[in-house]
């Protein structure tokens, strides 16, 4: 079922980058790349974002017993509206990595250039007046931008196609939250690359847990399923009940996505091996491993952590060390016991059994997954 959900909103981002496309070019041919760009990076992906919040909005439809609405001969009205929304996430989604790419001065996404790579390299190849950096810090910019612009107005449109106003006003408020949450979260993350000295050493791993929180967490998985469950008409007890699933599982999320910013394959990620040890992250791994060394194996570390020029041995070595802080141990126990609590909010949830099986599937792959 998760197949044939992907491949609708994958249709629907389809078809509204194709009308948004002669928009563009309608204005100057020169504007291509944003078409170009913007396809390419969306066409990829695992969807996570729309699908919370398809199975926020199923978990809470009442009378269905388990019955998946996308098995009906008609679909509710409502449907077209969800993938709407769940597809505008995905713009959104695209909007941010676009961004954080240029502040992590990231050179690739998803086994491809950045954006602003490309746009940079676009300049070099015109052999245009100026910095090819300097350009494509600007496209990119732009680009992610245009992306924020238009999530909204495909989320809007959404909203728009709701029967229930009052669902539709609750869950764009959802939404206009997490937009806050996820770029002040963004800002703790490079406060934190930059003023950790000044934080007491107590205080790091506090920090790197909030930042964990804001930045992914919340935006991640608990706010696209509990804007789906208030598009579906959710009560109190059933969105408590899906914040509840959701934001442990949004920090399991992160917990996996940092370890694999350090141990990942670039095969498989798309990301050169150790890029967060470059860019420097202060997560929770390292605070947990920063806890646990010697004084003087912790200045090593710091000298090294966040060096863009570190070489494949170096890296080795900063992972070596991570590892045998026991950072990396106790970040496991953390994934494992924030599933479990995820898993626990499940079970006397208000919610529909078909949905449910579909959440605990969806924790499974999100955890268990390799990029």
């Amino acid at each position: 079922m998760s197949t044939r959900l992907v491949d609708l909103i994958g249709a629907r981002i389809d078809e509204f980058l194709a009308e948004r496309g002669p928009v563009v070019l309608s204005i100057a041919p020169e504007l291509s790349p944003f078409v170009e760009y913007s396809s390419s990076l969306l066409r990829g992906g695992k969807r996570f974002r729309a699908l919370f919040c398809y199975w926020g909005w199923n978990a809470v439809g009442s009378g269905r017993d388990g019955f998946d609405p996308l098995e009906a001969l008609e679909p509710p009205r409502d449907l077209a509206s969800v993938v709407d929304v769940a597809a505008g996430l995905e713009l959104f989604h695209a909007a941010a990595l676009v961004h954080d790419d240029i502040m992590d001065k990231s050179d690739t996404r998803r086994g491809m250039p950045a954006a602003h790579k490309r746009f940079a390299a676009l300049h070099a190849e015109q052999g245009w007046a100026g910095s090819n950096s300097d350009f494509g810090t600007a496209g990119g910019l732009l680009l992610g931008d245009l992306l924020l612009g238009w999530s909204d107005e495909l989320v809007e449109q959404g909203f728009a196609l709701l029967d229930d106003r009052a669902a539709a006003a609750v869950a764009r408020g959802e939404f206009n939250r997490m937009r806050t949450d996820v770029t002040l979260g963004q800002y703790l993350d490079i406060l934190e690359e930059r003023s950790w000295r000044g934080s007491a050493e107590t205080e790091q791993l506090a920090r790197a847990h909030r930042v964990l929180i804001y930045k992914s967490a919340k935006y991640s998985v608990e706010a696209p399923l509990v804007i789906g469950g208030a598009m579906g008409g959710g009560d109190p007890a059933q969105l408590g009940a899906l914040r509840a699933f959701g934001l442990p599982l949004g920090i399991a999320f992160q917990l996996r996505d940092d370890m694999l910013g350090v141990f990942g394959n670039p095969e498989v990620t798309g990301k050169p091996a150790g890029d967060d040890l470059r860019e420097g992250k202060r997560t929770v791994l390292v605070a947990l491993a920063r806890a646990e060394l010697p004084p003087s194996a912790v200045r090593l570390f710091d000298e090294l952590l966040g060096d863009p020029t570190l070489d494949p041995d170096q890296i080795r070595m900063l992972q070596r060390t991570l590892a045998d802080s026991g950072a990396v141990e106790k970040v496991e126990r953390l994934i494992a016991h924030n599933v479990g609590l995820a898993r626990e909010a499940l079970q006397a949830a208000p919610l529909d059994r078909g949905a449910l099986a579909q959440l605990g599937q969806l924790a499974d792959t999100v955890i268990n997954r390799s990029a």
